[in-house]
């Protein structure tokens, strides 16, 4: 579980990263990230958008619960505000979570100015 300090929480934050984030995406997840501008800067916040597309609350958990799992153990080169948004293969394939949201971390970190 990510601990309190670096989980998003707020609605104008989920905003903000959505606007002014660069974004990357596979089949399974997009990951979005802002660059922080908190002063002075903190760790990566990550926050997740599991819609009712993925399946029952079940199946919405349990892909929240992979991704922040995963997330975890991600590296992040600068302090930034992260959104991952879990698609359908999310949770009808997840043999290919890992890989595409490790490749779609990777490309949004790469497109975002750190």
């Amino acid at each position: 579980m990510l601990p309190r300090s670096r989980r998003l929480r707020r609605s104008r934050d989920f905003t903000a990263t959505f606007r002014r984030g660069a974004r990357a995406g596979t089949p399974s997840v997009v990951v979005h990230v802002a660059v922080s501008d908190r002063n002075p800067p903190e760790e990566t916040r990550v926050g997740f958008v599991v819609s009712k597309a993925i399946g029952n609350a079940v199946a919405r958990n349990r892909v929240k619960r992979r991704l922040r799992h995963l997330v975890a153990g991600l590296p992040s080169p600068c302090a930034a505000d992260v959104v991952v948004r879990a698609l359908p293969p999310s949770f009808s394939e997840p043999e290919r979570l890992i890989g595409d949201l490790e490749s779609a971390w990777r490309r949004a970190f790469a497109r975002a100015t750190c």
